[in-house]
């Protein structure tokens, strides 16, 4: 599996996509943080990173399915799928060192927000006037949503025949996922059961953590549905 997770971490930094993906990442990150009069926090007057990580999983919709669109479809496109199948790999190592390598990436695509943390710190009133709790579970609940993403991500290149169909079914996928079930919830249709949708939203784990009380429960949610996806591409590569 290192092997091919080291494959695959090359790959990505070889291609443009990865890099224009993070750029337009940071980007959003930048603008909705410091730029955006609605959610500046030059504006806002509070050392707080709310905006940054409201805007962050949105944001994920379009960097991570570009990130995993290739990561099947591509071998599939170019007929090196069924020789990756036949190496002395296992599905899981073939399945761990893709997710690992696209999981790695969206983890260093966060480093560069690190500096509005420090900013923010050094402006405050006095300084270090920011919850910092918060942030650290922020930055938690973002980088396991961004495993989940990958995951769905890495099931929707096993299931398409194309990147395109891959990026835009990973990115449908994580958007029901993490806001369309409470949405469904909402509908007044669904009875005792919409408590139940709620809670296995994946923004309602998500801003769990995002309390600055990191709770097993959200934790174990959120690394449950990942599995469950991975688990799923398994499948799919194990039945072709």
């Amino acid at each position: 599996m290192l092997a091919l997770f080291q494959k695959e971490v090359r790959s990505f930094l070889d291609s443009s996509i990865a890099y224009v993906a993070i750029g337009v990442f940071l980007t959003a990150m930048g603008l909705f943080t410091w730029v955006f009069p609605e959610s500046s926090v030059l504006n806002y007057g509070f050392a707080d990173m709310g905006a940054m990580f409201g805007a962050g999983p949105f944001a994920y919709l379009i960097l991570i399915p570009a990130i995993t669109m290739r990561s099947f479809a591509e071998e599939r496109k170019a007929g090196t799928l069924e020789l990756l199948l036949t190496r002395p790999l296992s599905l899981a190592d073939i399945v761990g060192g893709k997710f690992l390598a696209a999981w790695l990436l969206v983890a260093l695509s966060l480093v560069p927000t690190l500096v509005y943390y420090v900013s923010l710190y050094m402006l405050g009133l006095p300084e270090g006037n920011i919850d910092s709790a918060s942030v650290a579970g922020s930055y938690m609940g973002l980088l396991l949503l961004g495993g989940v993403y990958c995951a769905v991500g890495l099931l929707a290149s096993a299931l398409a025949e194309s990147q395109v169909t891959a990026f835009i079914a990973s990115a449908f996928g994580c958007f029901i996922l993490y806001t369309g079930l409470s949405s469904l919830a909402a509908l007044n249709v669904w009875g005792p059961a919409s408590v139940l949708l709620t809670k296995l939203a994946l923004s309602t784990n998500y801003n769990a953590l995002s309390r600055g009380l990191v709770d097993s429960r959200p934790v174990l949610y959120l690394a449950s549905v990942a599995f469950a996806a991975l688990f799923a591409t398994g499948l799919v590569l194990h039945k072709r």
